[in-house]
């Protein structure tokens, strides 16, 4: 088994149909086994991100109901030091929220130098689910507004330019699209509804909203396509296969990571001779006894 494989293909391309993205891939062999051995790099380099403290990493998982965001967050990160990353899932907004702009409570959020940020679903909402429901919008008291291509245009406007800021600062910013089928959203969803021990992830409004999928489609196309960057790109992952996904995922995520050269900081010679007489201090104690 090698030790990567070309992840430049899930990467999304300018122009590109989010359509003519694959929903299955059978490429990778043993991706269990693969996911375990990318986990443990993905461990290293955390390490380092933390001791370097110096960047930030903002993960972004986005994809349709079933798409699998918890169980790949929780898969990719189960090697790794849970006081260097945080999880965010962000449900409805609260009335603070709503009193505030809509990137408010996002920003909040922001992972600091030299820990890892997952955003469970993130600000795209804003852009995805807001803009099948513009009636979400009801509620948000926004002056003088008008719901049209503008006003989306205008918000991916206000994400582009939040990513560039965020980026400029430090952060580095890894956004997925889960990309999985309709039939095998289909499949999931029965299979939840089939399964006793599975109830209490069932939704009513899951299989309402597959009435719009359609039009999620449109949303998710045109929120890539504006959004995608060089410095903050979009990778549109084949969500099919779980097992495969995750290990796509962890791979990706790695190899961002590492394009951040990152190191152990070097002790001063001051902090050596601390560490020297540190290390003096031990021995001898041990001699007194």
């Amino acid at each position: 088994m090698s030790d990567s494989y070309d992840t430049a293909r899930y990467r999304y391309r300018l122009g590109a149909r989010l359509a003519h993205y694959p929903t299955l891939v059978r490429e990778i062999e043993k991706p269990k086994s693969r996911l375990r051995l990318t986990v443990e790099r993905f461990s290293e380099l955390q390490e380092k991100l933390y001791a370097d403290n110096r960047y930030s990493l903002l993960i972004i998982v986005q994809g349709m109901d079933t798409a699998g965001k918890d169980s790949t967050i929780k898969r990719v990160t189960s090697g790794v030091n849970p006081q260097g990353f945080q999880v965010f899932n962000f449900k409805q907004p609260t009335y603070e929220d709503v009193d505030h702009n809509y990137l408010w409570r996002y920003w909040r959020a922001m992972p600091e130098r030299g820990r890892i940020g997952i955003f469970n679903r993130s600000y795209y909402e804003e852009v995805l689910v807001v803009r099948v429901h513009p009636e979400i919008l009801d509620a948000r008291k926004l002056p003088n507004v008008t719901i049209n291509n503008r006003f989306w245009r205008s918000r991916f406007d206000d994400i582009t330019a939040l990513e560039k800021h965020l980026v400029e600062s430090g952060t580095r910013i890894v956004k997925l699209f889960l990309n999985v089928s309709k039939n095998t959203q289909k499949s999931r969803l029965l299979s939840r509804l089939n399964r006793p021990d599975k109830h209490w992830k069932c939704d009513p409004r899951d299989i309402e909203e597959r009435a719009y999928w359609s039009q999620y489609q449109h949303a998710y196309q045109e929120a890539v396509s504006f959004t995608h960057t060089d410095d903050a790109p979009w990778y549109i992952i084949p969500a099919d296969h779980k097992w495969t996904m995750r290990a796509i995922v962890a791979q990706i995520i790695t190899e961002e990571l590492s394009k951040l050269n990152l190191d152990f900081p070097e002790p001063s010679e001051e902090q050596l001779a601390k560490l020297e007489r540190a290390r003096n201090a031990l021995l001898n104690e041990d001699e007194r006894r």
